[in-house]
């Protein structure tokens, strides 16, 4: 639609435009003077505060009476003594009150003045939420239980709503596992986000982490192991990082062995369920069936079609669904479970199941003939929806990974989508009538590393899949980030994978409104003293715009910019590992021979952030190569075959060649694992140094002259390594070998010239 504007109205368009620059700068100094997140969907700023001590009073309509228990135990921490319950105060008084008219789910409203705070809600999760609201607000301290006569709260009034439904954070304890006192400070920094769900991974191949009675020896024998190779790459990891150390409390000596594991009682979780509930969190248990049960098959051999267990290809032998015993099993095991969870879901999984064995089975075959079933994800289907009327009979809802809709699946199965690339599954389901939860590999796995990017991906991730329309967006009912713990074995290092990103997707999920990015990285900065109050191992902010590798002709200079005012910048020249102790960074550090210098950020405390390698090399500047006529693009070779490293490429078939003009993955290439040979030539237009960003999932290497610019080699998930070139105005040979080993592929590689903004490579610059 265009607007025009006539004689009569265009002088207001300068006011307009003042008002709206006026309305985006007052919004600016709320977030700046409020920093709460997620930020509320409406704050409306007071006059004066109100002053909490020891004498307020609080009232509170019974609906409430558990929140108003909570509301003391944080006054306990900050005053040393719980307010007093009274009946008619009129001021000097917090008080709960029980409204009708909000009928959006836990929403809440929040009014403080100079006499009293007032908190309206019709839930209860309502008022805790602005339970934590108020948390927020209230002084660092108070995370560190340190008493004061007085807590001042400033004058304002919120009005605020979630956007989603379903806000969660997932755990995965059966890779590593973890103790019943990190799950409740897990479950606490969720409710100070205003997160609502938390999935949490009991069984897998390397442990079952939960009782079952009828069943001792899943944890009797499940819990435990002998050290894997996840545990010995982690051991690995850390003589470099000491995140990477397993937990001590959960390695035992048994029977002459050395065993790691743990689980948790029926007792011991009751408890823990009972404490996020105090705190609106619902925890959903996830049994994985009917794959990823090696830890439940080694004690109880009779759930396999043959009695064997091990590794197939790529995964492990599953439960078989063609013996009645297998479901007197599933139903004894979750009968058990839904006595500890009062969930109204219950997760159970139905990923990466290798079914072959299933098609050499008498039983899975005389089952097919006789229900009808086609093949052997349908098959898989039987058995899932076979444990959903189960469930429904017990009142419960049954959610699933999305492979579970490959051969049928009921419409009243929740689909909980994972799988990046495959994007149409969450659309598919939908269409099928089924409810989404969002939860993708890129941007929502969580163990992935983060990196400088991860933060504004999360921040900006939209579940709603563009292609749907706003009735059917409904069925997309929220999203959550997975964190899986193969390479997390201790609680140092999950809280650095979640943590501050967990913020971005809290916020994301409450509030919807992706313009807000600038003001929640400002208000992002204020929440790192209160982590460190809550003792966090968070991750440090990144040290901006370093590369991996740099070239100098003459002289090579170093400067870094300070994330957070409080950090101290050290390095070393030697190879050591930077550590407290090690020299400041000056202003801007001169390099005049090759050289390694590794940099990392410390907190006044002594923490120490990522440890950034980088690699300073002298290089005369690069002369363009003679050619004769050439044609525009890159000349592509394509393999259709996995490689674990580009190398691997040199030797292989080829299977195909085409000539492409930017740098990607055309549609044509449809291999789940694959290689790409890019060849040719770049054109620079100008004498400079060159930076080259090549982000991969899998790997890649660029060559530029007779040099490698960028090794981003190996099977990994998308990450960028970055690398520089000096190079004289003309045409360098150009090379790229990239890989993709299965499960999606990204590729993006931009440039910089001197310093400038990294951007796409014209495409008039390549030729072959």
């Amino acid at each position: 639609m265009m607007i025009t504007f006539g004689i009569k109205y265009k002088n207001l368009l300068p006011a307009l435009l003042i008002l709206i620059s006026c309305t985006k700068s007052m919004a600016q100094e709320s977030a700046g003077k409020f920093p709460l997140i997620p930020y509320p969907a409406k704050l409306v700023a007071g006059k004066g505060s109100f002053v909490i001590t020891r004498n307020t009073n609080i009232i509170a309509a019974k609906q409430f009476s558990n929140e108003a228990t909570e509301l003391n135990q944080l006054m306990l921490k900050g005053l040393g003594k719980q307010l007093l319950p009274a009946k008619n105060a009129k001021s000097n008084v917090i008080k709960f009150i029980y409204s009708e008219a909000l009928t959006a789910p836990e929403a809440y409203q929040l009014n403080i003045t100079t006499r009293q705070v007032i908190i309206t809600a019709k839930d209860p999760a309502g008022v805790f939420h602005a339970i934590e609201t108020i948390r927020q607000l209230l002084p660092v301290s108070i995370e560190k239980g340190k008493v004061s006569k007085a807590l001042v709260l400033p004058a304002l009034t919120i009005e605020d709503h979630p956007a989603y439904e379903w806000r969660g954070m997932h755990l995965d304890v059966s890779r590593h596992f973890f103790s019943v006192a990190y799950l409740k400070k897990f479950i606490d920094r969720m409710a100070l986000y205003k997160m609502n769900k938390l999935h949490l991974h009991l069984t897998d191949d390397q442990g079952w982490r939960i009782e079952i009675k009828k069943y001792p020896k899943l944890t009797e024998e499940g819990a435990w192991r002998m050290f894997n190779n996840q545990d010995s790459a982690c051991m690995k990891k850390a003589k470099d990082n000491p995140d990477f150390i397993i937990d001590k409390e959960h390695i035992i000596q048994r029977d002459g062995k050395t065993l790691y594991g743990g689980f948790y009682t029926q007792q011991e979780m009751k408890g823990v369920v009972a404490y996020a509930a105090a705190r609106h969190i619902d925890i959903i248990p996830e049994i994985d069936m009917p794959g990823h049960m090696m830890a439940a098959i080694n004690s109880y051999p009779f759930l396999t079609c043959n009695g064997e267990n091990s590794w197939g290809k790529l995964f492990t032998k599953p439960i078989c669904p063609g013996n009645e015993t297998t479901y007197e099993f599933a139903q004894n095991v979750f009968s058990e479970i839904m006595d500890i969870f009062p969930s109204k879901y219950i997760h159970i999984g139905g990923d990466e199941v290798d079914r072959t064995d299933w098609e050499k089975s008498d039983s899975c075959k005389a089952l097919m003939a006789r229900e009808g079933i086609k093949d052997l994800p349908a098959l898989q289907s039987y058995f899932i929806n076979r444990m959903e009327k189960f469930f429904n009979s017990k009142g419960r809802k049954l959610i699933g990974w999305d492979e579970i809709i490959e051969g049928g699946i009921s419409p009243t199965a929740i689909i909980m989508y994972w799988r990046t690339w495959v994007p149409d599954a969450p659309v598919k389901a939908v269409k099928n009538g089924n409810t989404v939860i969002m939860t993708p590999g890129e941007p929502l796995y969580f163990d992935n590393q983060p990196d400088q990017y991860s933060i504004d991906k999360v921040y900006h991730f939209n579940p709603i899949p563009k292609v749907l329309n706003a009735e059917e967006a409904k069925s997309i009912i929220g999203a959550q980030a997975n964190i899986w713990t193969e390479m997390i074995p201790s609680e140092k290092r999950a809280d650095y994978m979640y943590m501050p990103r967990l913020t971005a997707l809290a916020e994301m999920l409450w509030t919807n409104q992706p313009d807000r990015y600038n003001s929640y990285l400002k208000r992002l900065v204020q929440h790192y003293g209160r982590m460190d109050a809550m003792k966090i191992n968070y991750r440090l902010p990144d040290l901006p715009d370093l590369l991996n590798e740099y070239v100098f002709t003459d002289e090579g200079s170093l400067s870094i910019s300070k994330p957070l005012p409080t950090l101290t910048i050290r390095y070393t020249i030697d190879g050591s590992l930077p550590d407290a102790k090690s020299r400041e960074l000056p202003t801007a550090l001169s390099i005049t021979n090759n050289e390694l210098v590794r940099v990392a950020a410390f907190t006044p405390n002594g923490t120490r952030g990522d440890v950034y390698n980088l690699n300073y090399t002298k290089q005369y500047m690069l002369g363009p190569a003679k050619i004769g006529h050439t044609k525009p693009g890159l000349a592509c070779k394509y393999y259709k075959k996995a490689f674990k490293e580009t190398a691997l490429m040199k030797n292989a078939k080829t299977d195909s060649t085409f000539t492409i003009n930017t740098i990607e993955v055309p549609s044509t290439v449809k291999a789940p694992s694959f290689g790409i040979t890019y060849k040719g030539y770049i054109d620079v237009p100008a004498d400079g140094i060159y930076s080259f960003y090549l982000t991969c999932d899998d790997g890649g290497v660029l060559r530029i002259g007779n040099n490698i610019t960028v090794n981003n080699d190996g099977n990994h998930s998308a990450q960028e390594r970055s690398g520089q070139a000096a190079l004289k105005m003309g045409a360098h040979p150009f090379k790229l070998d990239f890989i993709e080993g299965g499960g999606g592929f990204t590729l993006k590689l931009k440039y910089s010239l001197n310093g400038s903004a990294p951007q796409d490579i014209p495409a008039e610059w390549f030729k072959n």
